[in-house]
């Protein structure tokens, strides 16, 4: 009989997909908050910002922090479930180590 582990036990996925949620709703709101800053720079700056430019910037500042924010959530969830333990290396005795 093997033993679910990791993401495979619907408990410990529950609990790790529900933190990853809770921590990316608070992130969100964090990239939001770096919007209103970059916003609030460009303006006194460079006085009135343009609609284009204020949408561009909303969207690259957000997206940008999200993007950023969710791949490094992504990669602390896989490490805190176990999930890197059943990575096979394939090159690890083709590459040398010069220890």
């Amino acid at each position: 009989m093997t033993r679910k582990e990791a993401l495979d036990d619907p408990q410990i996925a529950a609990t790790a997909w529900g933190r990853f949620r809770r921590l990316m709703g608070w992130m969100a709101l964090a990239g939001a908050l770096c919007v209103v800053v970059a916003l609030f720079l460009l303006y006194w700056w460079t006085g009135t910002l343009p609609l284009h430019m204020a949408i561009a910037t909303i969207l690259g500042v957000w997206l940008t922090f999200m993007l950023g924010t969710g791949l490094m959530a992504l990669a602390f969830l896989s490490h805190g479930t176990g999930h890197d333990e059943h990575v096979i290396d394939r090159l690890k005795d083709e590459v040398p180590f010069d220890d």
